[in-house]
């Protein structure tokens, strides 16, 4: 059976559920959504767009997936919060001299240790709490500028007593114009089902499936790369009931007007969109700096009447000998945000004499 062949396999399989799927606060396995990189975590969240050595970039678009990450092996570990800890790590590998290229490895979410209480807010006790999500994925080169990629996941959760089985998949498709160095990426993400639910007087609750596309330009004249990502293309409507914009309410002493339709559609249009930028700086761009902005998260967790730089990232990146080593922050709430530390390299790298 060809690549091509077990492609189309996996999105049919993927896509059957489909039809089930919301997002919105309304799915399960959340985690799933956490920045699974230091650089992504420095660039808003998301990186879709960008094809290069980076093996950590197939948790979130499988088709970037290239033999350029042949044996390449990347850790990545964030801290959200006193005491949730997640991350990820993962492995690329080549098959042969046909451009298929592999990845597996794990993501996780640790919450650590959860007071237990009754419905009258009496302790029972403390239990633990973690996700966990075991990956594999696959991409291969249809044309000369096109890659086709899938990802399958097996993810487990457990939160005290409760447990829960999933299987999820992605599936993408990237198209690379390198000589007007522009990249244009489409990812169905996290389609699939629980195969077990917490409780089995509940029934099975969807994933946070999630249609994205978006693209990438470099400069001609300066080491600077931008991307613009449209999330939730599934879903158009993003606002929600928030009493803060009705009518009625009073600010400074005046009764505040209601939104009009356009500012409306405006603010639910930029809450689609994700913006970062990264500068690559030196011959090989082994220094990389890297800000983001997601206007959703912006918009959802400032606090109103305060100055917040909710929805705002940035990070860096070095490579120090084999090494690489990338520092990510984004600004969540004026409680805090979370902090993200990756270190990756190639082990073609210590054969080299």
């Amino acid at each position: 059976m060809g690549i091509r062949t077990c492609l189309v396999l996996a999105a049919l399989s993927l896509v059957l559920p489909l039809g089930a799927q919301i997002t919105g606060g309304q799915s399960t396995y959340a985690f799933l959504g956490l920045p699974t990189s230091a650089r992504v975590a420095g660039l808003a969240g998301n990186l879709i767009t960008v094809v290069d050595d980076d093996v950590s970039l197939a948790w979130s678009n499988p088709a970037a997936l290239n033999p350029l990450m042949h044996q390449q092996l990347a850790f990545n570990h964030g801290f959200l919060g006193k005491q949730m800890q997640h991350g990820s790590f993962n492995f690329g590998h080549q098959l042969g001299q046909k451009g298929t290229t592999l990845h597996a490895g794990i993501q996780y979410a640790r919450y650590g240790e959860i007071e237990q209480t009754d419905e009258f807010f009496q302790t029972l006790g403390t239990f633990n709490a973690a996700e966990y999500a075991i990956v594999a994925g696959v991409a291969h080169p249809v044309y000369d500028r096109l890659n086709l990629g899938a990802n399958l996941r097996l993810i487990s959760s457990q939160f005290g007593q409760y447990n829960s089985l999933g299987l999820a998949g992605d599936l993408a498709a990237t198209y690379r114009d390198t000589a007007k160095r522009l990249t244009v990426s489409m990812v169905f993400r996290n389609m699939g089902q629980q195969l077990s639910t917490y409780d089995p007087s509940i029934g099975k609750e969807p994933l946070p499936f999630d249609l994205q596309i978006g693209l990438s330009k470099q400069l001609k004249y300066l080491p600077f790369r931008f991307s613009i990502i449209y999330t939730s293309l599934n879903r158009w409507n993003l606002l929600y009931d928030d009493p803060n914009l009705e009518s009625g309410t009073i600010f400074l002493g005046e009764e505040a007007a209601e939104p009009g339709a356009f500012n409306l559609w405006l603010d639910n249009f930029f809450r689609h969109l994700v913006f970062n930028g990264e500068l690559l700086i030196g011959a090989r761009e082994n220094f990389r700096l890297r800000f983001g902005y997601n206007y959703r998260m912006h918009r959802e967790m400032t606090v109103q009447g305060y100055s917040s730089m909710a929805g705002f990232t940035f990070g860096v990146g070095l490579k120090v000998s084999r090494f690489r080593i990338d520092f990510g922050r984004g600004i969540y709430h004026l409680a805090g945000g979370q902090t993200q530390l990756g270190i990756s390299t190639n082990f073609k790298e210590f054969r080299k004499k």
